[in-house]
C-alpha cells in the first residue's frame, strides 16, 4: 500500500461528486501559474521533493467534476451565480488579494493569523520548503486539469469576476483549483510548524481556496477537490525523509522570527480579513 494512504485518512477531506469534462477538442493546458513562477527567477531552479513514483495519483484520487444536468453541477452554478453578488464588498476585497499566490504570497495571507508580518530574508529555510513543496502541489494538480479539461465558470457568460478576464486564463482549465490545493496545503504545513494557531491557520486556508469562487474563476466543486488535492500532496511529503528534515529547519526558522518581533498587522485590516473570512459564500 503506498506510504501517503495512512497519513491521508487522517487529513482526509470530502471532494464533491461525479464529472463535467470540457470538449475534448480544447488544447491541452497545464495547471495555471501555481507552479510556474519562482521567487529568485534568477537562482538555480527548485527541485520537488517527490519522484515520479511517489507522486500520489491524483486522477485516481479525485472524483470526477459534477456531470452535466446533476444536482452537484446545479449547485455549483447556483454558487457561481449567488456569488456574483458580492462584487464590492470585503468578502469580494479578500477575494482579489488573494489572487496573489505561490510561497512569497504565504508571509502576507497568513500574516494576521500569526500577528506579525514576517520579511522572506528573515525565514529563508520555510521560504525554500515552501517553493519546493508548490513543485509537488503543481504536479498533483496539472493532471485532473488536463485529464477533465473543465471549463471554468465566467467562460460563455459576461457576468463579473475579481481578475481580469484573459485568454490564458479562460484556456485554462478549472477542476480542480490550483489555488485551493496550494492554499490548503501551505495551511497544513502552516498548522504543523505553529500549532498553537492551527486553527486560525486552517480557517485563512479554508477562506482562501473559497475566494476562488467568489472571484468567479472557479466552481465550488474545484475548490473542495483542491482542498482534497492539496491533502493527498501533504500526506505524500510527510512520508518523505527529506521534507520532513526541512520541515524541521523550517519550524525553528519561523520560530526564531516570530520571537525576535516584527511589524504588526494593521488591525483594521485583519478585523475586516476575520470578519470576511467567515462570511458564508451563500
Amino acid at each position: 500500500m503506498p506510504r501517503f494512504l495512512p497519513a491521508l485518512a487522517t487529513l482526509a477531506l470530502l471532494a464533491s461528486a461525479t464529472g463535467l469534462p470540457a470538449p475534448a477538442s480544447a488544447q491541452d493546458k497545464a495547471a495555471p501559474s501555481v507552479g510556474t513562477d519562482t521567487l529568485k527567477p534568477g537562482a538555480p531552479a527548485h527541485q520537488p521533493y517527490l519522484t515520479d513514483a511517489l507522486v500520489p495519483d491524483t486522477v485516481a484520487i479525485l472524483p470526477p467534476p459534477p456531470a452535466s444536468h446533476s444536482a452537484a453541477e446545479a449547485a455549483d452554478r447556483a454558487a457561481f451565480n449567488a456569488t456574483r453578488a458580492l462584487k464590492g464588498t470585503t468578502r469580494w476585497e479578500l477575494a482579489a488579494a488573494d489572487v496573489a499566490e505561490g510561497a512569497a504570497a504565504i508571509l502576507d495571507n497568513f500574516a494576521c493569523v500569526l500577528g506579525t508580518k514576517l520579511d522572506q530574508a528573515r525565514v529563508p529555510t520555510l521560504m525554500t520548503l515552501l517553493e519546493r513543496a508548490r513543485l509537488d502541489i503543481a504536479r498533483g494538480t496539472r493532471g485532473p486539469k488536463v485529464h477533465y479539461r473543465r471549463l471554468r465558470p465566467f467562460v460563455g457568460n459576461e457576468a463579473p469576476i475579481c481578475v481580469q478576464r484573459t485568454q490564458q486564463l479562460t484556456d485554462s482549465y478549472s477542476y480542480p483549483s490550483g489555488h485551493a490545493s496550494q492554499g490548503w496545503a501551505y495551511a497544513l504545513i502552516m498548522a504543523s510548524l505553529v500549532p498553537e494557531k492551527a486553527s486560525a491557520i486552517l480557517v485563512r486556508g479554508r477562506a482562501y481556496g473559497e475566494s476562488r469562487v467568489v472571484c468567479g474563476v472557479h466552481w465550488m466543486s474545484d475548490v473542495e477537490a483542491g482542498r482534497t488535492n492539496g491533502a493527498a500532496i501533504v500526506a505524500a511529503l510527510q512520508a518523505n525523509a527529506t521534507f520532513r528534515a526541512d520541515l524541521e529547519r523550517a519550524r525553528a526558522d519561523l520560530g526564531k522570527a516570530m520571537a525576535s518581533g516584527g511589524p504588526v498587522p494593521d488591525q483594521a485590516h485583519c478585523a475586516r480579513e476575520e470578519a470576511a473570512s467567515r462570511m458564508p459564500e451563500l
